[in-house]
């Protein structure tokens, strides 16, 4: 037997089409009780049948067509220019959409060592004229620069007081949990290494 068989998009259509024919139909029928309901309250409105209350339903949608087609218009006329088609729908012309956030910058392990070894460069000068003493946190005598980190947050070293030069494998300054598991340490020695927090944490014992 021959069959007729329909494109994606023709059946996707039919399909609508026989939707909204449906839900058009059964609201005829909603109308038809609703209006010979009414007749039991007053009994001087005719009676409505089927195909009249298709018809009123039709009429109805026509009105709504029309003012909804008023309303474009009138704002197209008020408006002029400030609409544009966006797909099937309308937007303002001048409406911006936002934009992708940017991905904040992620220093590499390189430029992080290096801030590190400018912080003790500092320190050390600092030590040898104060009898091998490092400085206390945030002292003058130290760029301010220096004591923060190379994360965008602009973030300070976590620094550990009251360190010696002669206090060698004693953590001076460490990263805080800035750039994933791994944190930079810088020794009192001068040395830096990559540790965990769970490493480091012992290390940091007492410290806030």
């Amino acid at each position: 037997m021959p069959s007729v068989n329909l494109t994606d998009a023709a059946s996707l259509r039919l399909q609508s089409i026989s939707f909204f024919l449906a839900l058009f139909l059964l609201s005829a029928v909603a109308v038809r009780g609703i209006w010979n309901g009414f007749r039991s309250d007053f009994p001087r409105l005719p009676r409505l049948s089927y195909p009249k209350a298709v018809a009123l339903v039709g009429l109805w949608g026509l009105l709504f067509v029309l003012v909804l087609t008023m309303i474009s218009g009138a704002r197209e006329l008020m408006t002029p220019g400030a609409w544009k088609k966006d797909g099937v729908t309308y937007s303002l012309a001048d409406e911006q959409k936002p934009a992708a956030p940017v991905p904040a910058f992620e220093p590499s392990e390189s430029v992080r060592r290096d801030k590190l070894k400018s912080l003790f460069h500092s320190l050390v000068v600092y030590a040898a004229a104060h009898n091998g003493q490092y400085p206390p946190p945030n002292d003058t005598a130290i760029p301010a620069s220096l004591w923060h980190t190379a994360h965008a947050s602009g973030m300070p070293f976590i620094y550990l007081p009251g360190r010696t030069t002669t206090d060698p494998g004693r953590v001076l300054a460490c990263e805080p949990e800035l750039f994933g598991s791994e944190r930079l340490v810088l020794f009192t020695n001068g040395d830096i290494r990559g540790m965990t927090s769970d490493e480091l944490a012992p290390l940091l014992k007492g410290v806030k």
